[in-house]
């Protein structure tokens, strides 16, 4: 990713030859996420295919523009004021079984429609996944897990693009997951394609799983999807259940719930849910998590880190 923080006002012939006519100009960012605020992009563009992918890296890196690549939205908060740079939404779609036990997924899939397509192929392995809703690339990107799994132990390997738009295969070591992390936070890779291992297992045993854990979220998580699930980590802890403390429990004890700004308010059920109830603003959500990690560090000497990823400037 370009470390620039804005970009001049390039020829508009420039742009559309470096990047192909399907490139936006101020593009609304705001129904692209669960949260449902934030400003405009500079530039957008929905790429298709790898070679979209490889094309625009390539032209945002000879250009100075920065960019971001875009999953599902659904762990994102954009700031108010948009972003003054490019912003990739990856849409490679496809799923497919390689072999018996191996599935191969475009980037773009829904994962719920992964866990919906191995459930269907009798394949275990996924079901801590329901109801985790984003795209593939966006799960391997920060290793999404919950209920004791995650998807990097799963991944066998990946198609990546790298900074310079060339395109290569990595196996998971090179990724180094580790909880809610991986290496391509850093590296600033794309997903296009990964590789997933799973186990043959019991249809209707898979699928009663699943609908456990959907009947699980569903008890606490909001429907209507104005948020973007838990906003903070869990803090590592080997003697806690699943080696992690909730960070919810502790927003429990300070109170958490209920507690507001403007538009953004904790979720009645879960202590580690923001949700736009309507008419917040990025600004607005961002000053209700300070309040809350402020609030704490005061009781618990913890500093609590944020699981939702922020785009511009806040």
């Amino acid at each position: 990713m370009n470390n620039s923080t804005s970009t001049q006002n390039l020829p508009m012939a420039t742009l559309l030859a470096s990047f192909g006519p399907d490139l936006e100009f101020a593009k609304e960012m705001a129904p692209m996420t669960s949260y449902h605020t934030g400003g405009r992009a500079k530039y957008f563009i929905a790429a298709r295919s790898i070679g979209e992918i490889t094309r625009s890296v390539r032209a945002a890196e000879k250009l100075g523009i920065p960019r971001f690549v875009l999953g599902g939205g659904t762990n994102l908060l954009v700031s108010d004021d948009g972003y003054d740079g490019l912003v990739i939404k990856v849409d490679i779609m496809g799923i497919k079984l390689e072999a018996s036990d191996t599935v191969r997924c475009g980037a773009g899939e829904q994962l719920m429609a992964l866990v919906g397509f191995a459930t269907e192929h009798s394949l275990s392995g996924l079901e801590f996944a329901a109801g985790i809703w984003g795209t593939v690339g966006g799960a391997i990107y920060g290793n999404a897990g919950a209920f004791g799994g995650e998807i990097g132990p799963l991944t066998r390997e990946l198609t990546l693009v790298d900074r310079n738009g060339l395109v290569r295969t990595v196996g998971p070591d090179y990724c180094r997951f580790a909880y809610r992390d991986s290496s391509l936070k850093t590296t600033h890779e794309v997903v296009v394609e990964a590789l997933l291992g799973l186990q043959a297992g019991d249809r209707n045993a898979i699928g009663s799983k699943v609908k456990e854990i959907l009947a699980a979220r569903d008890g606490k998580h909001p429907n209507d999807g104005m948020s973007a699930g838990c906003f903070f980590k869990n803090i590592p802890d080997p003697k806690e259940k699943f080696g992690k403390l909730p960070a919810g429990k502790l927003l429990d004890e300070i109170g958490a719930k209920g507690m507001a700004v403007g538009g953004a308010k904790v979720f009645d059920k879960h202590a580690n849910i923001i949700v736009n109830t309507g008419t917040a603003t990025s600004k607005e959500i961002r000053q209700l998590a300070d309040i809350l990690k402020e609030k704490v560090k005061a009781r618990f000497g913890i500093e609590l880190q944020e699981e939702v990823i922020q785009l511009g400037r806040f």
